[in-house]
């Protein structure tokens, strides 16, 4: 049994299981607190005086004998000597003190309940200057505690990277014996190297790679410290490639290597330093059980910048193809990005990949459409030029997979791009084809008829009751005082149109929700066509009432722009969240070319996706509804000062 063993075994007894010869003495509380506070003097006065009552105390169920005399081997409830507390405060005066009056005691050594020496005190509260005169004592000595492991399996040098003491690993690594103190894994398998890494401290990090040439940067899941740097600092990563630039091509327990940890994360400056540095095949390494490269891993991600370095400084890794046969447009394309799916577009040395297929026969336009990316599927047939007629090997075409779209307007926005550039589906027979279902719309139209009728309803009332409770009230005659009044004339049409649209809004919701027909959703579409016009027209027919009886500017002046910017704001949400992902554009060739020409197809993309231009046509209409009511806006705006109200009629 070694040396180290034998302090273990004295200092740190296994709980339970204490005998006479390892009962330990509990530390004065005096003397704890002068040794907190560090406090020299006050510490060896306790230390060398005598206290109270007799030498052995009585013994207790805990194990700790209560002292009778301040002794340099007393200990906390956590087995803490005096020197683990000085150590724990920095007090390296303190320390110096109670090593030269009590050398002979092994205290450099001395373990708590965690197995920790006062130099894992130290170097985890990151006192540079304790860890410094500990150090040296034990040199002076020619006791090796650098190695020393507690508990966990941690040295000193782990505790004070894990913590990012730049200063204390520092006054760590420049001892004799760092080399190997750095070359030491913990219980996890984790270096300080790597636990400095991941404490963000570059002078922690610069410290260790300058000095020890040998140590070791093993981290967590088999990562080294080059995996866990792409993610702190260009800097960082620089001294680590510095320091060994073969760290660039290991691999982690995924096969990952840094620069697909780089990739993912998008930092240019990380990527082009592994690029510069690091070997020249870590680009082509693919990780497992995907078989991605760095290069896939960016595109999948959507970090155009980082795809761009990784092809300008090796061009042909374009050809890296994952496990399913897919490049890293298909990638791109699986995961909507449109940018990278932009960038292989606009390369000429790239447009050989967009119409790969790859194991599944899928082209990159095949898995835009499957994932519901209409903003990438318009790039690769308006910019691209890629075929639209591909067949898989399942025999579908993109167009097929549109029928897989779960979500409504997606579905819209797909048919009306493919549909635009005359895409095709599949040969099949059209009694066998079933048209898209839309279960989940049938079902919220259902659900949401019965309120949006109470709703009409309503807006129908309050029209309805602000045409006989005329602004400005009614004159002996029974005829209306502001009758000569052109904001006034205005108020009624408009407050007409709205009690016409809101009737028509119930009837069709009645309706729609009554048939249950393929039909229902056209009918859904037009009552809130007829809703919205409602809407517009009763807080326009709102602003000319008030206009009618007040002469006060800024009554009917901002009033005017409050409404003007709600519907501004309600028109930008609409249009964020029911708005096809698809160019006007697009959507006039659609009209053009195919709902107006009798072109092959077409009649199987209407029986296949009914709702697809009927739901299109009711979006820009409920644009141009909107741009109407802004026309109206501005003439109200420009006839602010027409709009007053007439003189009432002069008494007889």
């Amino acid at each position: 049994m070694d040396r180290q063993q034998q302090h273990i075994q004295l200092a740190c007894p296994s709980r339970g299981s204490l005998n006479d010869d390892a009962r330990l003495v509990q530390m004065c509380p005096s003397l704890y607190l002068a040794a907190y506070r560090g406090r020299p003097e006050e510490v060896m006065a306790l230390l060398l005086q005598q206290h109270g009552a007799g030498k052995a105390g009585r013994y207790q169920a805990t194990g700790i004998i209560q002292h009778g005399q301040c002794d340099i081997l007393e200990v906390t409830a956590e087995r803490n000597t005096v020197l683990h507390v000085a150590a724990e405060q920095g007090h390296d005066e303190l320390i110096r003190e109670l090593y030269i009056r009590f050398r002979e005691e092994g205290l450099l050594s001395r373990r708590n309940s965690a197995l920790d020496t006062p130099l894992h005190c130290a170097a985890r509260a990151g006192h540079a200057s304790a860890v410094t005169v500990l150090v040296q004592l034990a040199q002076d000595r020619g006791e090796s505690i650098l190695g020393c492991k507690n508990e966990a399996g941690d040295t000193a040098l782990h505790l004070a990277a894990r913590r990012g003491h730049g200063a204390a690993v520092e006054a760590l690594v420049s001892a004799a014996a760092a080399e190997t103190a750095a070359a030491e894994l913990n219980n996890a398998g984790v270096s300080p190297l790597y636990l400095a890494v991941m404490s963000g401290s570059v002078k922690a990090v610069r410290a260790i790679t300058t000095t020890c040439r040998d140590a070791s940067s093993a981290g967590a899941s088999s990562q080294n410290a080059l995996h866990a740097a792409v993610f702190q600092s260009s800097e960082m990563v620089d001294l680590l490639l510095e320091w060994r630039p073969a760290l660039a091509g290991e691999v982690d327990s995924g096969g990952g290597t840094p620069l697909h940890f780089a990739s993912s994360n998008g930092d240019r400056a990380v990527v082009r330093a592994i690029l510069r540095a690091g070997p020249p095949e870590t680009v082509y390494k693919k990780d497992h059980p995907g078989d991605l490269s760095a290069l896939h891993v960016a595109a999948r991600m959507g970090h155009r910048r980082v795809v761009e370095d990784m092809l300008e400084a090796f061009p042909d890794a374009a050809e890296l193809r994952g496990v399913d046969g897919g490049t890293f447009v298909h990638a791109a394309a699986r995961e909507k990005r449109s940018k990278v799916v932009d960038l292989a577009i606009r390369n000429p040395m790239l447009r050989g990949l967009l119409d790969a297929q790859d194991r599944d026969g899928n082209t990159p336009l095949h898995l835009a459409v499957a994932a519901g990316a209409p903003a990438v599927a318009e790039a690769l047939l308006q910019k691209g030029k890629v075929r639209a007629d591909v067949l898989n090997n399942d025999g579908r075409t993109p167009f097929d997979l549109a029928a897989g779209s779960t979500s409504f307007f997606t579905m819209v926005s797909l048919v009306v791009t493919l549909a635009a550039f005359r895409a095709k589906l599949r040969p099949q027979r059209q009694d066998h084809a079933e048209p898209w279902s839309g279960r989940d719309v049938g079902q919220w139209i259902e659900k949401m008829s019965d309120p949006l009728s109470v709703v009409a309803g309503l807006i129908a009332t309050a029209a309805f009751a602000a045409g006989f409770n005329l602004p400005g009230g009614y004159s002996d005659d029974g005829k209306a005082n502001l009758s000569g009044s052109l904001a006034f004339k205005s108020f009624l049409v408009l407050d007409t149109v709205s009690v016409a649209a809101s009737v028509n809004a119930v009837i069709l919701l009645v309706y729609g929700k009554g048939s249950r027909s393929a039909g229902s959703c056209l009918t859904f579409a037009a009552a809130l066509l007829c809703m919205w016009v409602a809407l517009i027209c009763l807080l326009l027919g709102y602003y000319l009432a008030l206009r009618s009886v007040t002469n006060t500017r800024a009554v009917y002046h901002y009033g005017l722009m409050v409404i003007y910017v709600g519907v501004c704001l309600l028109q930008i949400c609409i249009k964020t969240w029911i708005g096809p992902a698809t160019s006007s554009r697009t959507v006039l060739r659609f009209y053009l070319f195919h709902q107006l020409r009798r072109l092959k197809g077409r009649r199987a993309v209407k029986r296949r996706f009914p709702l697809a231009g009927a739901s299109m046509l009711s979006f820009y209409a409920f644009k141009v509804i909107t741009s109407v009511a802004f026309v109206v806006f501005g003439v109200l705006l420009e006839l602010k000062g027409k709009l007053g109200a007439s003189p009432a009629p002069s008494p007889l």
